[in-house]
This record gives C-alpha cells, structure tokens and sequence, in this order.
C-alpha cells in the first residue's frame, strides 16, 4: 500500500466514521436497533448512544484534520482502531442480550476497521517524510 492509498483509506474510514457518529446523534434508536435490540429504544440508552456518536464524529473529523500530518495523522489512526476494538470487544462480552445478526454485524465492521486501521497507522507512519524536511 503506497502512502496515497494508505491516506484515501484513512479519510474513508475517518469520513464513515463522522457519517455514523452524526446519524446516532440525529436518530440513535433507528441506528442502533440492529446492534442493540429493543434497549435501542430505552432513553438511557439513547443517551449513551448520542454520546458515543459525538465521540465519533469528532474522531472522525480529528483523524480528517490531521491525517497528512507525517507525526499526528498515523496517532489519530491508531487511536480510532483503539476505539473500534473497544467496541467489537464490548459486542462480544454482550453477545448473549444482543441480536446475533447486530453482533455478527458490529464485529465484521469493527473488527475490520481495526485491521485496516492499523495497517494504515503502520504505512503512514513508514512512509511519513524525515521531521527536518
């Protein structure tokens, strides 16, 4: 992967990423049923769910800031893969309230991205330009 492909990829996910943190804050029921079952409609867990959208979206719109930074931009990366294991792992420790089809869901996307994720962090860092330049 070349450091253009890696920092498209990283824009991407990190756009995805403000899209869907966006869509749980404006509709966290209707963004959630899928992952969460009935609860997704319960006022506590729409709050809970609005504050995990505004994490997102704004982890999202930092890695899009500073992604081409050579130091910062692979940091934020790492950090967003950090958040999505944090997420695929709480999936799975749940799995026995959740829908199956919302767990199976949330850990091919979560667990993707972490991959994708740290595979571009490492190019990104690999191929930042010397500090100097």
């Amino acid at each position: 992967m070349t450091r253009s492909q890696a920092l498209l990829g990283a824009r991407l996910i990190a756009a995805g990423r403000v899209l869907f943190g966006a869509a749980m804050v404006a509709r966290p029921a209707q963004v959630t049923t899928p992952w969460l079952g009935g609860t997704a409609a319960t006022a506590g867990t729409q709050v809970a769910v609005r504050a995990l959208g505004i994490r997102d979206l704004m982890l999202g719109a930092m890695t899009l800031h500073t992604v081409a930074h050579p130091q910062i931009g692979p940091r934020w990366v790492a950090t967003c893969a950090i958040n999505d294991a944090v997420d695929m792992l709480s999936t799975l420790a749940g799995r026995d309230e959740l829908p199956s089809r919302g767990v199976a869901g949330t850990v091919a996307l979560a667990g993707g991205t972490v991959v994708a994720s740290v595979a571009i962090a490492g190019v990104l860092r690999r191929t930042a330009p010397p500090a100097d330049a």
